[in-house]
C-alpha cells in the first residue's frame, strides 16, 4: 500500500470531481477525522489515516484491501471508478437522476436509462456530466453519464437514451468474485 503519485492522484481527482466537484474536499477532511487515498494492487483505496497506521504493520504481501475500494487503474493507466464508492458519492453529488420504479430494476441489470423511465434530473446538468443515478425514493442506485443535458431531455423521444450505465448496485450480485 503506497501513496499515489501527483498523476495518479489527478487521474482519481478528475474523476471525482466529474461526480461531487470540489466536495472533494469533503472526503478527506471529515469531522470524525482525516483520510486519504492509498493504492494497492492498482486499486485505489479510501481509508482513515487511523487505520492506515494499523495496517502499517502487516506485510504487503498479506494484504488483500484496506478500507473501501474507490476504483482501479486499468492497463492504460486509465481510473476506473468502481461501485463500491457509490455511499461516498452520493451525499456529494453535485447532479442527480431519479429514475421511476419500472425503471429502476432495467437500470440495475445494467441498462442505460431511458427518457421514458427518467423521474427527475438535476437543473442545469451538462451533457456528459456525471451523475449519481437514485430511485424515487432517493435510495442510491449507481452512478453514469448524463447523455443529454436538462434541455434537451425535455424535448428527446421517451427511447432516448438520457444516461449512460456505468455502474450499479446490481453488480455486488453480478460481479461478487471480482469486488474488492
Amino acid at each position: 500500500m503506497r501513496p499515489l503519485t501527483e498523476a495518479e492522484t489527478r487521474a482519481v481527482f478528475e474523476k471525482l470531481g466529474r461526480y461531487i466537484g470540489e466536495n472533494i474536499q469533503l472526503l478527506v477532511d471529515r469531522p470524525d477525522g482525516t483520510y486519504c487515498f492509498r493504492l494497492h494492487r492498482d486499486r485505489v483505496y479510501y481509508l482513515s489515516e487511523k487505520l492506515l497506521k494499523v495496517a502499517a504493520s502487516i506485510p504487503r504481501d498479506s494484504l488483500v484491501a484496506l478500507g473501501t475500494c474507490f476504483g482501479k487503474f486499468t492497463k492504460t493507466q486509465k481510473f476506473r471508478l468502481s461501485v463500491t464508492a457509490l455511499d461516498f458519492l452520493a451525499p456529494y453529488a453535485k447532479y442527480k437522476v431519479w429514475v421511476k420504479p419500472g425503471s429502476e430494476q432495467s437500470f440495475l441489470y445494467g441498462n442505460h436509462v431511458l427518457k421514458s423511465g427518467l423521474g427527475r434530473i438535476t437543473e442545469n446538468t451538462a451533457q456528459y456530466q456525471g451523475v449519481v443515478v437514485f430511485s424515487m425514493a432517493d435510495v442510491p442506485l449507481g452512478f453514469g453519464v448524463a447523455a443529454k443535458s436538462t434541455q434537451e431531455c425535455r424535448k428527446v423521444d421517451p427511447m432516448a437514451i438520457v444516461v449512460f450505465h456505468q455502474a450499479d448496485v446490481g453488480e455486488y450480485v453480478r460481479n461478487e468474485d471480482t469486488l474488492t
